[in-house]
């Protein structure tokens, strides 16, 4: 049977994307070579859901369910800034930048995409939804100096907003990893159309 890696996510427009490298450049510059593994810029994009390895009949299905959810969902406007790692600075995994949507609705658009994929199998995350944009994850061979100091570096690293990105749609996407990187392909493009 053949099984294809998907998620559902906001793609980014170039200006952020570019934000987003010199953001990257900045911090790699401050912490300690190889200590970060910094995923490539042009793939970064805005998860809603991961739905992971997925057999190939059952993307007909998802889209179904990903075009009525489309239906109904209003636009909303993103803010993109801040810094922080998962879990904390004291204990860095992952350097992310931060996602700030104030009215709601794009946590309303990621928990009804949850709900429209659990009837096909995709069970809900249970961590609540914290929207980010990943910059790198942390080697986890390096000690826990090394870790500090990547805490350290995010810490003071003062990156401000990068701009805002207008959120009129998402996308179902097929991620196929390869040892230079994932390697991404929209499957299906959705536009919100619900009213505010």
């Amino acid at each position: 049977m053949e099984t294809i890696r998907t998620f559902v996510a906001v793609p980014l427009p170039a200006p952020i994307i570019r934000g987003l490298e010199r953001t990257q450049g900045r911090l790699a510059d401050q912490v300690p070579p190889r200590s970060v593994r910094w995923v490539t810029t042009s793939g970064i994009h805005l998860t809603l859901k991961f739905i992971g390895d997925t057999p190939a009949s059952h993307i007909s299905g998802i889209d179904q369910a990903l075009s009525v959810v489309a239906r109904h969902a209003p636009p909303c406007r993103l803010t993109i800034e801040g810094v922080g790692c998962f879990p904390d600075t004291q204990r860095p995994r992952v350097v992310w930048i931060g996602v700030r949507e104030p009215s709601g609705r794009l946590a309303a658009l990621q928990a009804s995409i949850e709900e429209a994929l659990e009837p096909l199998g995709y069970k809900p995350e249970r961590r609540g939804f914290t929207p980010h944009l990943t910059l790198g994850r942390v080697n986890q061979r390096m000690g826990r100096g090394i870790a500090s100091q990547i805490g350290d570096a995010v810490e003071r690293a003062d990156i401000g907003v990068l701009g805002q990105v207008e959120c009129d749609g998402f996308a179902l996407i097929q991620s196929v990893l390869k040892p230079t990187g994932a390697v991404y392909t929209t499957l299906a493009s959705y536009t919100l159309e619900g009213t505010p």
